[in-house]
């Protein structure tokens, strides 16, 4: 006999766990289904387990600085086998709390594959059979995985993805990395700062291709200075595998040159999980891997509803959660507002940092709008200087006529966690004025946010 729920999940990765206690708690009868782990590949693979061992980088590039402060520090090394169990530590001990808050809130968890075989009715093949799950409302939270482009498929031992870099069988000792966007750029910065000797491939004309042009530039050069390659409007056109070693023929300006490698990771983007899922039956349109949706996520087809990843860009956790959020509680009868884009921000955890939000000055520009940009550096700011992270930049762009807050854009120590002031700026539509009036507190990071959006208006004061 079928079970029956209000709302079912397909999917409990980012987007689609929260989704379904949003909805537990709105009183909806909901199950989440999950082929693999609770918290899918942002927990499990990806946001969680890389920031984990990116810290354990970072703590070891400041050992190496201990004389900077003052401090001494001899004998200084890792044990890659012991950073990456920390890893998977962090990230066993986040999913267990996911098992903790579906039960806490009532949400039937159903492990299992998940395909639709008529409107509002689900099969699931579990390990003890098949199942069937009927609901009014579907929401698909399947995400995304990492894209293999021909020739330069990963076989786990000289040539990674993303799985294969968090637990890596060996220290790599000469890495290419494929592609310069954050899951690149960020395996990049954590083995180069353990001494690989790295080179990155970007197939665009600077690194970090979404980002505003003036931060990739000042993001390179920090790669550069900490003896990374950059190889920028390059394409690496196949990988020749031989014994331990690898040649990758990488083409560039028109002519084609050989390196040896001993390990590649491929960074090249991400590919929706839309297969095997019975959405050609129900008429669901698909657009390069990714179920098309409106601004509520509908598909058009009655009661399914796609978020996350595999309803296409931006590819984040947060924008997958929130979209959870607003799903379930349009299925509950609120009315709530839709995510916009515009307003979600992105984020790099490399060495700088690198994060931002809305236009970029070139967007800005391109749309036509008359703009104002503020820029105020890290070497201005007394506690970036006290933390010996002088190196930075913080941009904002206005635009002339409204003083709208168009876009914000930052490279450097800690902005991670700076990107959500201007975030919050956006949402609340807020204006030059709103944001030179709000007294930041001192000292602090923060202040730098400040001075940019002053420098905007020809005021800053400390530099």
């Amino acid at each position: 006999m079928a079970q029956n729920f209000d709302m079912v999940v397909i999917g409990a990765g980012p987007g689609g766990y929260v989704a379904a206690i949003r909805g537990a708690q709105l009183g909806l009868k909901v199950a989440c289904i999950e082929r693999e782990h609770l918290g899918g590949i942002c927990l499990n693979w990806g946001c969680i387990p890389t920031k984990a061992l990116l810290r354990s980088a970072e703590v070891f590039h400041l050992m190496h600085r201990a004389k900077d402060f003052g401090l001494t520090a001899q004998g200084i090394g890792f044990d890659l086998d012991k950073v990456v169990a920390r890893s998977r530590g962090v990230a066993k001990q986040l999913t267990g709390g996911i098992g903790h808050l579906f039960k806490k809130n009532k949400v039937t968890t159903i492990m299992g594959e998940a395909r639709l075989v008529a409107p509002g009715k689900i099969s699931v093949i579990t390990d003890k059979g098949t199942e069937e799950v009927t609901a009014k409302n579907i929401v698909l939270a399947t995400g995304a995985r990492a894209r293999e482009l021909p020739g330069l498929e990963p076989d786990g031992k000289l040539v990674w993805n993303y799985k294969h870099a968090l637990m890596p069988p060996h220290m790599p000792k000469k890495l290419l990395v494929i592609g310069s966007g954050a899951i690149g750029i960020e395996f990049a910065s954590f083995f180069n700062t353990l001494g690989a000797d790295t080179t990155v491939v970007e197939v665009m004309d600077r690194v970090l291709p979404v980002e505003d042009a003036e931060i990739s530039a000042f993001a390179k050069k920090q790669f550069v200075k900490q003896g990374m390659k950059i190889l920028e409007k390059a394409t690496v056109k196949k990988l020749d595998r031989k014994g331990s070693i690898v040649t990758a023929h990488i083409e560039s300006a028109g002519k084609t040159e050989t390196q040896d490698f001993d390990t590649v990771i491929s960074a090249v983007g991400i590919v929706g999980n839309v297969e095997n899922l019975g959405l050609e039956d129900l008429g669901v349109k698909v657009d390069r891997t990714h179920v098309v949706t409106d601004e509520y996520c509908r598909t058009g087809t009655e009661g399914l509803y796609a978020i996350g990843d595999v309803a296409g860009a931006p590819w984040l956790a947060h924008k997958a959660s929130h979209e959870g959020v607003m799903v379930a509680e349009l299925i509950a009868g609120g009315h709530p507002h839709p995510v916009k884009p515009g307003s979600i921000a992105g984020c790099t955890y490399c060495h700088p940092q690198v994060a931002s939000v809305g236009l970029t000055e070139a967007k800005a520009k391109e749309l036509g709008h008359d703009i104002k940009v503020g820029r105020f550096p890290f070497v201005g700011n007394g506690k970036a200087i006290a933390l010996g992270e002088p190196e930075g930049l913080i941009k904002t762009v206005f635009d002339a006529k409204t003083g709208e807050l168009l876009g914000a854009h930052m490279v450097g120590a800690e902005v991670t966690e700076l990107i959500q002031g201007y975030v919050i700026g956006r949402q609340l539509e807020t204006t030059e004025q709103d944001l030179m009036d709000t007294v930041f507190p001192h000292p602090t990071l923060s202040e730098m946010m400040h001075e940019s959006v002053l420098d905007a208006y020809g005021r800053a004061i400390h530099f």
